[in-house]
């Protein structure tokens, strides 16, 4: 059940992100929006510098989603940076998931890889299970917020940080990325 659910929501957002092609303006807004988080990440969670410099390589994700009572739903861009090769991919993401919620939040995601298959399975297959809580209320650089994200997949650090949004929530998502060709 929750599975079917799952995949009806990211169904229902595919077709409004996959049609998107990725210009010479998307891929430079994405590497300043990757710099803007890194900073903010480092500033915050100094010891995720370390990690990301001792890993396989790591993503960088700009999302916004909205939680509706028990479904929520979102979908974001960013870049996966292999750490061996120095190479970029740029990718989309949609999510959905069920739970408890209410709220909307636009909110910036970092994944490190710490093993070289997980790096290589999210470039290729690109699927996430997660649960998620979290307590927002932030614009800006005002207010605050609380959150904890767990992947079911092994071998990553993920990092979730609000940019702005009001959301109470405690959900399970489930994610697809996939190459921004």
């Amino acid at each position: 059940m929750f599975k079917r659910i799952i995949v009806t929501l990211i169904m229902i957002l595919l077709p409004f992100t996959a049609s998107a092609k990725l210009s010479d303006r998307n891929v430079r807004q994405t590497l300043e929006m990757r710099t803007d988080v890194l900073a903010q990440l480092y500033e915050s969670n100094p010891e995720a510098k370390g990690l990301i410099a001792g890993s396989e390589g790591y993503a960088v994700f700009n999302n916004g989603g909205i939680s509706l009572i028990v479904l929520s739903a979102g979908s974001g861009k960013g870049v996966v940076h292999d750490n061996s090769s120095g190479k970029d991919t740029f990718m989309r993401m949609a999510t959905g998931g069920v739970g408890i919620g209410l709220g909307i939040k636009d909110y910036r995601t970092v994944i490190i890889f710490h093993k070289r298959a997980m790096f290589d399975q999210f470039v290729d297959k690109g699927w996430d299970l997660s649960g998620q809580a979290d307590a927002a209320a932030k614009i800006d650089d005002k207010g605050g917020e609380v959150n904890a994200t767990d992947s079911v997949v092994s071998g990553l650090t993920v990092y979730n940080m609000t940019k702005k949004g009001l959301a109470l929530q405690a959900t399970i998502q489930g994610t697809k990325y996939w190459k921004w060709d």
